[in-house]
């Protein structure tokens, strides 16, 4: 009897294995199918591996020597300023390496509330609240501000984070083209039924380089009773007179509500978001945000460096001016040279070359000459609108500047002949 019962488990078993198999070799099939489409087209994305901490010159596994490094959110240079890894250190040392909870159980420490604090004063915001990166605080903030009462007005390029983060609520969502005033004012007409309205932006767009027109988005949400989102990830920290933002450099700090933004890009490029704005906003999100509720806490070390990062900003501008100039000068340059340069006196300097294959190919010969640079394809920009993204640092020396954009003529000259000749 017992073999019997041993033989038929067998028996059955044998089917359910061979089924589990079978779907396990179709999804192979169809991951294999797809993975050959994105190579096929020209777009798949490789990753190069540092061998050294961030900055302007790093090492990267497979090249030789030492390269210039253009492709980094490290604005100000604070990822490896000396005084942001001490910090980091020290506040590791003293509470530890992590808090093994999310915040509401046991995962708050003192470090957390002071960073809040200050993130506040720093956007003249009444409160702010930390997330484990910017992508969780937006995808954390509108379904726990919007009900299906409702509308959210999206520029129509906004980041995928913004995008993510809408689609999760219940508002009616209405999409304008991409800095068109004209069609927001249409939206917002058309939304005038629901209750509250709330305009979402990025304040400077991280794949074209260009500044959303806030003071025209201000003044339209003014005229028809609407609140002002702005996600300010690549701003905060150098763009306005002392590094605010957009708002700032736009002279609207008091019109816009609510505002998200990093500390993994120019505030010490570790990790780490928040949102700042309303008192009663940021303890609503305490109490409903999911991202907040269900993550743990922003490791020690990342709130000491992000800290810091902040203290440095607030003590002086200069690291802010000193990177106008060089991104003043990188554009400038290449426009002399014949390129199409993206956005405006944005430390984003998209080198517009409308092909992929050119583009990631140039991107790869770039590399061989000292420089690394990626280059963006869809679906990351539109088709027809790849380009090579140039990032300035302020740590970045004119010297390093001026090799990037003899590199750049080198291999467009090349470029140039080999298409003369047929070649590829």
């Amino acid at each position: 009897m017992w073999a019997g019962r041993v033989l038929h488990a067998a028996l059955s078993r044998a089917p359910r294995e061979s089924r589990a198999q079978s779907a396990l070799a179709q999804l192979r099939g169809i991951l294999e199918e797809e993975l050959e489409s994105i190579r096929g087209a020209g777009t798949w994305k490789s990753e190069r591996v540092i061998t050294s901490r961030q900055g302007p010159h790093i090492h990267v596994d497979g090249a030789p020597g030492g390269i210039i490094n253009f492709c980094a959110n490290n604005y100000l240079g604070l990822s490896s300023h000396p005084e942001v890894i001490q910090a980091g250190l020290r506040t590791l040392k003293e509470f530890g390496a992590g808090l093994s909870s999310v915040r509401f159980i046991c995962g708050t420490q003192s470090i957390h509330k002071d960073l809040e604090a200050k993130i506040a004063r720093f956007h003249q915001r009444e409160d702010a609240i930390l997330y484990p990166s910017c992508f969780d605080a937006n995808t954390g903030l509108f379904e726990a501000l919007l009900t299906s009462e409702d509308a959210v007005l999206s520029d129509e390029l906004n980041h995928a984070s913004i995008i993510d983060g809408i689609r999760l609520c219940k508002a009616h969502k209405y999409r304008y083209r991409h800095l068109d005033m004209a069609d927001l004012e249409a939206k917002l007409q058309e939304a005038q039924k629901h209750r509250l309205r709330l305009v979402a932006t990025d304040g400077a767009f991280s794949m074209d380089g260009d500044i959303a027109p806030l003071q025209e988005i201000c003044r339209l949400a003014s005229q028809y009773g609407a609140l002002v989102f702005v996600d300010e990830s690549h701003a905060t920290g150098f763009l306005g007179a002392t590094g605010r933002g957009t708002d700032e450099l736009l002279g609207v700090m008091d019109q816009v509500t609510i505002i998200n933004s990093t500390l993994g890009k120019a505030l010490g490029g570790a990790s780490g978001g928040y949102t700042t704005g309303p008192g009663a906003l940021v303890s609503l999100l305490r109490q409903r945000a999911r991202p907040y509720l269900f993550s743990n806490s922003l490791p020690p070390a990342a709130v000491g460096c992000a800290s810091k990062a902040l203290d440095l900003l607030m003590e002086s501008n200069a690291i802010v001016q000193s990177m106008a100039a060089k991104t003043l000068r990188f554009r400038s340059q290449m426009e002399a040279a014949g390129f199409t340069i993206s956005g405006a006196n944005h430390p984003i300097c998209p080198v517009m070359l409308g092909d992929a294959r050119l583009a990631l190919n140039i991107a790869d010969d770039m590399l061989k000459r000292g420089i690394f640079v990626i280059g963006f394809s869809y679906p990351v920009v539109p088709k027809g609108k790849a380009r090579i993204r140039v990032q300035i640092s302020a740590v970045h020396s004119e010297e390093d500047i001026d090799r990037c954009v003899e590199a750049f003529v080198e291999r467009w000259t090349l470029h140039s002949r080999l298409e003369v000749l047929g070649l590829p």
